[in-house]
């Protein structure tokens, strides 16, 4: 390839070190060719103190750059693969989704708590969160839990902390250890305790879905295995019509050769958590998370989501 390239990212030190990495994965790959960052400021990165299941607004960290792409500013972006919306822009595509990082959530306790595990801690304990899905978890085990709203990038969660008089947070591993930040690990959440975001883990490599000559490119950091979880997820999670307002969790991976889905729909509150198992044919990524989604519906799913719709999601529009 002899064009050069734009990359479109977050202005996030997580980001940034997100798309560095793939950066120097095609520089790599793609020995003469010119590859830049450039930083797109998204609304979600604009509104750092609201909780997100307040906001309603779906695209919230990537309308801008999808439009950055329209407009031809950037040839390519690179999403955390948990905040692409399900449905993609039409003229847009995922190009690739990067080899997956550790899926798990993680306790990250304040400096001066004893307690290294959530439950070690003491009754009505305070545990901050940004994410709707692990307030719904950690109060459906612990109903005697404070959960805290928490904002903001990885390190200003960890410096909220510190400055806090809270007992903990709940971060996602993989973020802690792409910005060398494991030492502040207190403890891995098991997936049968807390299931992760939709695509936690992952990157999402996006483009034009008219741009072929890139799309051969950017395909060579797709990752087989990740790509077929992950739509199995994304297909789930699509089903659901979830977003960031409804506590749902999923996992997707190969065992034995055969994909399985665990999924969960909760409630806000976290008294009611559905929870269920599905395996299948890895051929059939999607049409098992949809399978899975709609099991869930008919086990009680469905009344959660009725009860905290008040009002749908409010759709950005790419004008």
């Amino acid at each position: 390839m002899s064009r050069s390239l734009v990359v479109g990212t977050r202005g996030s030190e997580l980001a940034l070190r997100q798309s560095n990495w793939v950066k120097q994965q095609l520089e790599a790959k793609l020995p003469h060719t010119d590859i830049q960052l450039k930083i797109v400021k998204t609304q979600g990165d604009k509104i750092s103190d609201t909780p997100l299941s307040n906001i309603g607004v779906k695209g919230l960290f990537t309308k801008e750059i999808d439009l950055a792409l329209f407009d031809r500013q950037i040839d390519l972006a690179v999403h955390s693969l948990k905040d692409l919306p399900t449905e993609i822009p039409e003229g847009l595509t995922i190009g690739a989704i990067t080899k997956r990082e550790d899926v798990q959530d993680v306790f990250v306790k304040h400096p001066r708590n004893n307690h290294t595990s959530l439950m070690s801690l003491p009754k009505s304990a305070v545990v901050a969160t940004g994410s709707l899905r692990r307030k719904c978890q950690l109060m459906h085990f612990r109903p005697d839990f404070i959960v805290e709203n928490l904002r903001g990038n990885v390190p200003t969660r960890i410096r909220k902390l510190d400055a806090s008089d809270w007992d903990g947070i709940v971060l996602a591993k993989a973020g802690l250890e792409r910005l060398g930040r494991s030492d502040r690990i207190t403890e891995v959440l098991s997936t049968e305790l807390i299931l992760p975001a939709v695509g936690q883990g992952a990157l999402g490599i996006e483009i034009r879905s008219d741009d072929d000559e890139l799309s051969e490119c950017v395909a060579r950091l797709n990752d087989a295995e990740t790509e077929i979880t992950t739509r199995a997820e994304r297909a789930l999670l699509r089903h659901l019509q979830g977003g960031c307002q409804v506590p749902i969790g999923a996992y997707g991976r190969i065992l034995n050769g055969e994909l399985r889905l665990d999924a969960m729909i909760g409630s806000l509150d976290g008294k009611h958590a559905i929870r269920g198992t599905m395996r299948g044919n890895r051929e059939d990524a999607e049409s098992l998370g949809a399978r899975l989604a709609e099991t869930l519906l008919q086990s009680g799913g469905d009344k959660i989501l009725n009860e905290i719709r008040g009002g749908e999601s409010i759709e950005i529009p790419y004008s």
